[in-house]
């Protein structure tokens, strides 16, 4: 499968600036060549900077920190690290409020750390994919703030979606759609001499006006961002609300309430237009003017997995969040049959699976599968967390068995749950304090991670932590689970690895399913097979040759059958 980490510099992470490479050697060009498609098996690891390391003791995350933990990154054995967004930002939801979007923000260093960090992942044979927000801006966007200050008639108004409300004197908003965030998706502003005006969208947050993207400055703008970062180094994109950018002409009534609701379940008159796709096409043409297998990761809720893989046709984007695949039960049926239609949405297109189980919007698969099925994907309890964690365990191998990308979220390699029993005061996710839409327990699956067993943040750094930690997540730190035999961080660690050595494991677009007992999903991929048993009951399954990992204790008699033990993942190998 050929995916050892590159260890000098080639065209993945030639900067603009560095002077003219010497001509490459016949071993390296070959090198370059194995990983022009790296992304299609990828692992891919999500850091969420602001609780991922502090480096100056401010309570905050930072890129300085993120840099000097990539060898730890390396280690756990990932291809790439994607960075949730630290450009400058009023942080009104935390950084997907975008102000300059050329900048980072000062609480997360400067545009010299951001080199820094780029060049040291390279180093270190990492690629580095950074958080894209086109949908919308932050209100504090030199744009809107001209807008606004320019008055109706601005042709800065015209980059966003300004219009005049309905009612005898515009009192009433111009349709009825609903901020995701809750409330009404339209926000009125004070004109400057006073008087009550105009109305702007703002799908999210009211501080997060979105873009019209019918206004061919703004295609200019971000097809310019995004030179602006390639130029820098980075490796790829990851596109936040990729399914938003383009909004039904006439912006119709949708004619119902509670719409969040209805979102995933059919094309929405802001969501998973057709016209986003003419956008993505844009833009591929100037990734691809790049060297280094540059990739583009689309965050886009559609109605089903067909309507997702039209993001990742052979001129679009490259891979999107199987999201779907997220919200799937622990159950081998659902598990089989979300499997298999991804698998054969994706063949089409020529484009690789995703998988994933956790990020920083959900409650952590640890205690989504803590609590019984059906309560979605943003949970208030704690529930069982033994069984979240051994279910979340097997999970992961199972993940990681299907051909395709996997994606890991920070710290799930830890174990960690959600923290579910936050005080009120402490809480900053926005959505929380508004009452409707998203439940707004998204500050959960984002308390900082422990690297150590003592210090005031458990070794995120040495000023605290902006959401406060568990006592008991001492024990679950990087520092307790390193070389400590069955931790969960030794499992991510040895399951990458194998993945990595063994040459039927990653890329790839089926799976050869095996006969299994009730409860039990089995598939063979060439020489390696992998058997889940997501029932509550032990099952005997055949042994089907030797045992590369488990997830828990498996029985193998010297009959060739294994006992496999509730929520339990074995890989096997026949070769």
């Amino acid at each position: 499968m050929n995916r050892t980490p590159l260890r000098t510099k080639d065209a993945m992470s030639q900067h603009s600036t560095d002077p003219a490479p010497a001509p490459a050697s016949t071993s390296a060009l070959a090198t370059v060549a194995r990983h022009r498609d790296w992304w299609r098996e990828a692992v891919i690891y999500q850091v969420y900077p602001r609780s991922f390391a502090d480096s100056n003791g401010d309570g905050m995350g930072d890129l300085e920190g993120v840099r000097s933990r990539l060898p730890y990154l390396r280690d756990l054995g990932v291809d790439a690290v994607w960075l949730s967004p630290f450009y400058a930002s009023p942080q009104a939801d935390a950084g997907y409020d975008v102000a300059d979007y050329r900048a980072v923000d000062p609480m997360f260093g400067n545009l010299l750390d951001a080199d820094a960090l780029i060049r040291d992942a390279h180093e270190l044979g990492l690629r580095i994919i950074v958080d894209l927000v086109p949908n919308h801006s932050s209100d504090q966007h030199e744009w809107f703030k001209r807008a606004l200050a320019e008055g109706p008639g601005s042709p800065l108004r015209d980059r966003y979606h300004f219009r005049p409300g309905k009612g005898a004197s515009g009192e009433l908003p111009p349709n009825d759609w609903e901020s995701i965030f809750g409330g009404p998706a339209w926000t009125r502003v004070t004109e400057p001499d006073g008087t009550p005006g105009e109305w702007y969208l703002h799908l999210f947050a009211p501080e997060q006006p979105d873009f019209n993207w019918d206004h061919p400055a703004v295609g200019d703008e971000f097809r310019s961002i995004l030179r602006f970062w390639l130029d820098m180094g980075v490796d790829g994109f990851r596109i936040d609300v990729a399914h938003g950018l383009v909004k039904a002409e006439g912006l119709p009534d949708l004619g119902s309430h509670e719409q969040v609701k209805l979102l995933g379940n059919d094309v929405m008159p802001f969501f998973d237009q057709d016209g986003v796709h003419a956008i993505y096409r844009q833009w591929r043409t100037v990734l691809d003017e790049y060297a280094g297998a540059r990739i583009f990761v689309a965050e886009a809720w559609t109605p089903t997995i067909e309507r997702t893989a039209n993001y990742v046709r052979s001129d679009e984007l490259h891979q999107a969040f199987n999201f779907q695949y997220l919200s799937t039960h622990w159950d081998a049926a659902e598990l089989r049959a979300c499997i298999d239609r991804t698998l054969d949405a994706m063949r089409p297109v020529g484009a690789p699976a995703t998988w994933v189980l956790s990020n920083h919007d959900v409650t952590r698969h640890a205690t989504r599968f803590a609590n019984p099925a059906g309560l979605g994907t943003q949970i208030r309890t704690a529930g069982d967390r033994d069984l979240g964690l051994r279910r979340a365990r097997a999970a992961t191998l199972l993940m990681l068995a299907l051909p395709g990308s996997a994606y890991i979220y920070q710290g799930e390699e830890l174990g960690l749950p959600d923290v579910v029993d936050l005080a009120d005061e402490v809480r900053q996710d926005p959505a929380y304090f508004r009452g409707e839409g998203q439940d707004g327990f998204r500050d959960g699956c984002r308390v900082p991670i422990p690297w150590t067993r003592t210090g005031s943040s458990y070794g995120f750094g040495a000023g605290g932590s902006w959401l406060p930690q568990p006592a008991e997540w001492a024990e679950l730190s990087i520092e307790a689970q390193t070389g400590a035999e069955g931790s969960t961080l030794e499992l991510y660690r040895s399951a990458l690895a194998v993945r990595c050595e063994q040459p039927d494991l990653g890329a790839g677009d089926r799976v050869e399913w095996l006969k299994a007992p009730e409860g039990v999903l089995a598939f063979r991929r060439g020489e390696f097979a992998c058997t889940a048993n997501t029932g509550s009951d032990a099952v005997t399954v055949p042994a089907y040759g030797r045992v590369l990992l488990t997830s828990g204790e498996v029985t193998v008699t010297d009959e060739g059958e294994a006992k496999l033990p509730a929520d339990t993942t074995v890989w096997w190998t026949t070769g």
